[in-house]
């Protein structure tokens, strides 16, 4: 327990340093020896000193915290993503605040977060408006939308290339010999499910083919779930479908299991996007697009903490290729 009144000049004292050491000892990133490190760390361990990170923010006008915003942690794509870019910012000396938000009023959710006087935001299934965007420019915070885009807006955007990832689907559903191919989409207006369903589109053109349904999951289990009731309504079921996530995929396919009692992929191929660790389980052995989650880190990191260092905040846009992942799920091309 932290000795009241035990400040970093007592710390200096005992260990017979300067106290800007003591400071740099306790900044992250900072240059410091290992034998002044360590002097410094045994004294504030007997003094029982705790740095104030907050007090020393407002001093240096650095807070070292990158803000993030995750609209839902259902999806196992942001879990892990979160993780990743948590430790990965720590390697430069910043730390993670997470912030949830719905649905609702993502713009309000975002003002709470500027008041921790974050020096950047990472926004993963979440966006905000234009105004706001602006705002967080102008005052030179920068904006990385992870996994989204908003055209014309000042933020920058990491992605893989959903509407190529959509294309290669597209053809191998139609190489596989599947006449009734159907599309379960997620929030239509999300540009992940905009990219993914033009590309699909075009995967099936470039094979003659259309198309057969279409459902909406809304990027939820139980959507999904619903949507898969839908489709298999129809007096002509498909026989396959491309779900715009591996989430909704496997909601998708404990309905055509357990429910409606088919198998995969032998009455119906499911192929999902994503690539989240649970699509290699044996019981769904999913074939999926993977997103490649740790480039699409290394890229926010370094815009984050270029546009931080220079502070300058300039839009940039970077899309990554995606890769098929061919697993059980679905027939392979004849």
């Amino acid at each position: 327990m932290a000795k009241p009144n035990v400040t970093s000049a007592d710390v200096a004292r005992l260990a017979r340093v300067s106290q800007s050491a003591v400071s740099r000892t306790f900044t992250p990133g900072a240059s410091v020896s290992q034998d002044t490190r360590k002097r410094v760390l045994d004294a504030a361990n007997r003094l029982g000193y705790r740095p104030n990170a907050l007090a020393r923010s407002l001093i240096s006008g650095k807070s070292g915290i990158i803000g993030v915003l995750v609209a839902y942690l259902d999806n196992q794509f942001y879990p892990v993503v979160i993780e990743k870019l948590a430790r990965r910012l720590q390697e430069n000396g910043y730390r993670v605040l997470l912030f949830m938000t719905g649905t609702g009023d993502q713009d309000a959710v975002v003002q709470d977060m500027l008041q921790y006087q974050v020096e950047g935001v990472v926004m993963a299934s979440a966006h905000l408006s234009s105004d706001l965007a602006q705002r967080c420019a102008d005052n030179g915070i920068p904006v990385v939308l992870f996994n989204r885009y908003v055209a014309a807006s000042p933020t920058s955007s990491v992605t893989s290339d959903n509407v190529e990832g959509g294309r290669m689907l597209g053809n191998f559903l139609a190489d596989a010999g599947h006449e009734r191919i159907a599309y379960i989409a997620g929030f239509e207006e999300a540009s992940t499910n905009r990219d993914r369903e033009a590309g699909f589109h075009k995967g099936l053109a470039e094979r003659g083919a259309i198309c057969f349904s279409r459902a909406v999951g809304a990027y939820t289990a139980i959507g999904a779930a619903e949507a898969a009731r839908e489709l298999f309504k129809a007096s002509e079921p498909p026989d396959a479908i491309f779900v715009a996530n591996d989430h909704m995929a496997f909601a998708v396919m404990d309905v055509i299991r357990t429910e409606l009692s088919l198998h995969i992929p032998h009455d119906v191929s499911i192929v999902g996007y994503d690539d989240v660790p649970q699509a290699s389980w044996k019981a769904y052995d999913l074939t999926t697009v993977e997103q490649p989650s740790g480039p699409m880190i290394e890229e926010t990191v370094a815009i984050l903490m270029n546009q931080i260092e220079n502070k300058a905040v300039i839009g940039k846009a970077v899309v990554l290729p995606a890769r098929l992942i061919v697993r059980g799920s679905s027939r392979l091309p004849v």
